[in-house]
């Protein structure tokens, strides 16, 4: 073996530690030319069978043989993955990312309208609004840190416009709630932690039931209490969606603003062109989206027998986890897929997945991405990295990607 030719893949391939969680790619890259799917390892221990290439991504997206439901898990992926305790495993778990047809078909309609595009496009005035404030509040120049002072923010403020989040329980919603997805098992020595958590988390959704129970409110979190009241949803059924909007409705966005941002001022031209000509704002959301998705991988899939997975024998119950990061850089779908081209049409990346569970709240995302992005550049002339790119601090979660912090300088704030 020559010094230019690769380590072979090892088996499981780990998919952890500071330089995968900082540039994932080279890695995938690997992986894409040696097969469509293999085993990894996390870092919790789970094992999975990861989907890289898009061909091989976009069918196991739309493979009915793969269901959602936890259910389906063997006891060696229970052992390590199911590690929420009861009852709240019960009691939170059941939202749409975990649910088959039909259940997850009646769940969805409950939600899709909340998330349409023309009630998107109503609201862009007052996201904007949002965007300016936050913006407002920055430093006249910098430095400063965007996700504390910006990213943070905006997508759970946009979140509470959409679902009807009253003011006084936004301002009790803690951030740091949203770190119950994060696997933490039961040995780990930041196990209270994890619980206190989630039994913070479990009290302020009884409250925000209450809440919508008393008010008779007519938006999304209204509309699931009336629905579980009158019958249609089961109160875990209830709880499990509004846990999944609140944590899954904001922090992917938080972390996609960060991704997006510094893919630009890795590629300063690109970001000239972007601050000269706003009008470019929607293709290059969707270059961005595609160039680093904030979804990294997605949950859990699994077979309810022994299949066949693109030429790979997949025990029933083993985990099928999709890379929609390494798929959006297959240079067999996208010509010269690691460049950031805010010209690429077309552009039918996977960065909201495909299939029954393409992201619901897609619209939505798009536009915060375009309204957070055209309002940085346009108010903050000079917008720059304030730290050197190995300097960036990544954040260690196992599906998603994102920066712990973003800190930037900038010339004036207008």
């Amino acid at each position: 073996m020559t010094a230019q030719e690769p380590q072979p893949l090892t088996d499981p391939v780990p998919l952890m530690g500071c330089p995968y969680k900082a540039d994932p790619y080279p890695l995938y890259e690997r992986m894409r030319d040696a097969g469509p799917v293999h085993r990894v390892l996390f870092p919790s221990g789970v094992r999975a069978w990861l989907v890289t290439g898009y061909d091989a991504a976009h069918a196991a997206l739309n493979d009915d043989r793969l269901g959602k439901n936890h259910d389906r898990g063997n006891d060696r992926w229970r052992a390590r993955a199911s590690i929420m305790p009861e009852p709240q495993h019960s009691q939170l778990q059941v939202h749409l990312l975990h649910q088959d047809p039909p259940r997850h078909t009646r769940m969805r309609g409950q939600v899709t309208d909340a998330f349409a595009p023309r009630r998107v496009d109503a609201l862009l005035p007052r996201f904007q609004v949002l965007a300016d404030r936050l913006v407002d509040a920055l430093p006249d120049t910098g430095p400063a840190d965007l996700v504390a002072g910006f990213a943070a923010h905006f997508p759970f403020q946009v979140l509470a416009e959409v679902i009807g989040l009253p003011p006084e329980l936004s301002a009790r919603f803690d951030r740091d709630w949203g770190k119950v997805v994060q696997p933490v098992g039961p040995a780990d020595p930041g196990r209270a932690r994890y619980e206190a958590r989630l039994h913070g988390l479990q009290s302020y959704i009884a409250d925000v039931v209450a809440h919508k129970r008393r008010q008779g409110d007519v938006d999304l979190l209204g509309r699931l209490t009336a629905a579980c009241d009158q019958g249609e949803l089961t109160p875990e059924e209830r709880d499990s969606m509004i846990f999944q909007l609140l944590v899954a409705g904001q922090e992917p966005v938080t972390n996609q603003i960060t991704t997006a941002l510094v893919a630009l001022f890795r590629n300063p031209r690109q970001l000239a062109r972007l601050r000269e000509d706003p009008a470019l704002l929607p293709r290059a959301v969707e270059e961005l989206l595609r160039h680093d998705s904030a979804f990294e991988l997605t949950t859990w899939r699994f077979f309810d027998r022994d299949s066949d997975l693109h030429g790979t024998p997949v025990p029933a119950g083993d985990s099928v986890i999709v890379s929609l990061c390494a798929a959006n850089r297959d240079p067999r779908r996208f010509p010269d897929p690691d460049t950031l081209d805010l010209d690429r049409s077309p552009n039918p990346h996977l960065a909201f997945g495909h299939g029954i569970h393409f992201c619901p709240g897609a619209a939505l995302a798009r536009a915060e991405l375009r309204i957070a992005l055209g309002t940085l550049l346009t108010r903050l002339p000079g917008l720059r990295l304030a730290v050197g790119d190995d300097d960036l601090a990544w954040i260690p979660a196992v599906l998603g990607r994102g920066t712990r912090e973003l800190p930037v300088a900038y010339d004036r704030r207008r």
